[in-house]
């Protein structure tokens, strides 16, 4: 039987660099950094209320869900690069 393990790591988990809300939707901005410099990632979630009433996620979306998705993810990209030109601009000052 092959057993796995996660590795620890040293660095501590950084909290998102903004999250973006569209009614149930939500978008969370991180930001990663590699030798190569820094990049950002999306992850997106559902809000719903199961049947006994309790709030819970889902990363799976109805048809009526797509339009506000992607105008979501719009505004993702949106704020990304406001996010790096800030960066740019700080890097120059």
């Amino acid at each position: 039987m092959k057993t796995t393990s996660k590795t620890n790591t040293t660095e501590t988990a950084k909290p998102p660099v903004d999250r973006l809300r569209m009614g149930l939707l939500n978008a969370t901005i991180w930001q990663r950094t590699t030798e190569k410099g820094a990049y950002y990632t999306v992850s997106f979630e559902r809000r719903y209320r199961d049947q006994d009433g309790q709030w819970k996620s889902t990363h799976s979306y109805d048809t009526a869900d797509l339009l506000a998705l992607a105008k979501l993810a719009d505004q993702a990209h949106s704020r990304i690069l406001e996010i790096e030109a800030a960066a740019t601009a700080e890097k120059a000052a």
